[in-house]
């Protein structure tokens, strides 16, 4: 019995060693998502936009989003300069700051899908994977329906 017991604890102490060191201490970095909406493709186009909000338990940052609906998806940045707005993509992703909360939206950060292959119409709804350099993938379901309107209501297309 005892010669049995030995080789069980020493495998158990392996196995223990080899944990994943964050799944005893801190709690893994987390993202919270909240109301994630994408507008319908405009006619003739194959490009739209997506908002939602997100907060991160720890420094994070969204690097990436995917969808089986688009072709291609790109994180931008929206804003005024030299009173136009201007838009481009945020190639190493989209910073969020521990504990706080970043909404895209109209007007400001926000998702693009491109090369997207049939029409999103209200009331759909599609995958957005969204991929986190700390917490990893997460997927939500976004609806296809137009955001409030505000200071940008009259910006269309994305």
């Amino acid at each position: 019995m005892t010669r049995t017991l030995i080789p069980l604890a020493a495998v158990a102490a392996l196995l223990a060693a080899c944990s994943n060191p964050s799944s005893g201490g801190a709690p893994a970095n987390t993202v919270a998502t909240a109301g994630a909406l994408c507008r319908p493709t405009p006619v003739g186009r194959q490009m739209t936009g997506c908002y939602l909000t997100l907060t991160s338990t720890g420094a994070d940052t969204l690097v990436s989003v995917s969808t089986p609906a688009a072709g291609r998806v790109e994180i931008h940045e929206s804003r005024i300069e030299s009173n136009m707005m201007m838009m481009r993509q945020l190639p190493e992703g989209l910073p969020l700051p521990a504990g706080q909360t970043v909404e895209l939206k109209p007007g400001g950060n926000h998702i693009m899908l491109l090369a997207v292959a049939n029409p999103l119409t209200v009331g759909q709804t599609i995958p957005l994977t969204l991929n986190f350099a700390a917490a990893g993938p997460v997927t939500v379901q976004a609806t296809i329906g137009q955001p409030p309107i505000d200071e940008y209501g009259t910006h269309t297309g994305h």
